[in-house]
């Protein structure tokens, strides 16, 4: 047991060894430039709205999947294309991420996926830009600024893949998009937050 236990300890301590080393601080400007693809499982997308004036509730998409191309030294440059499928939605309530599929919400067989296509990048300052695009959801094309702020870069120890990660934030209005249902009782304001991961691909 008392070696298991050494071997456990020594084993943990070169996880957080090679943790630490990829969350060493990469300055902005530092970042490689290049084609990167989202990260897939380690991408999130959440969404929240004021549910009948109690609670900011809370809701999750996942699968997300697109492309960034990214330089630093141009950042304004950048280009960012991502899909979203709408069928991954998830709540706390089993019941609401049924109905959340169906055609009174997002009607998912019909919309299967929401996308957002970069049109400007504005830096505003180091490390931050406002990112305006078009968000199609439910049929419906609209623009959409996230405001993006970096996080960080470098090579993920467990796929070995450089990895560069952003967190950006963005406001919509959901009756804009058809999606209407129990407004204004449940909030037609929604805050979205996403936290993306992006692998270097050249």
């Amino acid at each position: 047991m008392r070696t298991l236990s050494f071997a456990s300890a020594f084993s943990a301590l070169g996880l957080v060894a090679a943790l630490s080393t990829a969350q060493a601080a990469t300055a902005p400007q530092d970042v490689q430039a290049g084609t990167y693809q989202v990260e897939t499982s380690h991408t999130q997308v959440t969404f929240s709205l004021l549910h009948f004036g109690f609670t900011e509730y809370s809701g999750l998409f996942s699968g997300a999947t697109g492309s960034l191309t990214y330089d630093p030294a141009h950042p304004a440059a950048s280009k960012l294309n991502v899909s979203i499928p709408v069928a991954s939605v998830q709540t706390t309530s089993a019941k609401l991420t049924d109905e959340l599929h169906g055609a009174d919400w997002f009607d998912a067989a019909r919309y299967p996926a929401a996308t957002f296509v970069s049109t400007k990048v504005v830096p505003t300052s180091a490390g931050t830009a406002d990112v305006t695009g078009n968000f199609t959801l439910h049929g419906i094309t609209k623009p959409l600024t996230l405001h993006v702020r970096y996080v960080g870069a470098g090579i993920n120890p467990m796929d070995k893949a450089y990895t560069v990660g952003f967190q950006a934030t963005g406001t919509l209005k959901r009756s804009a998009f058809g999606v209407k249902t129990y407004v204004p009782m449940v909030g037609d304001d929604v805050t979205l937050s996403i936290a993306g991961a992006f692998e270097k691909q050249n």
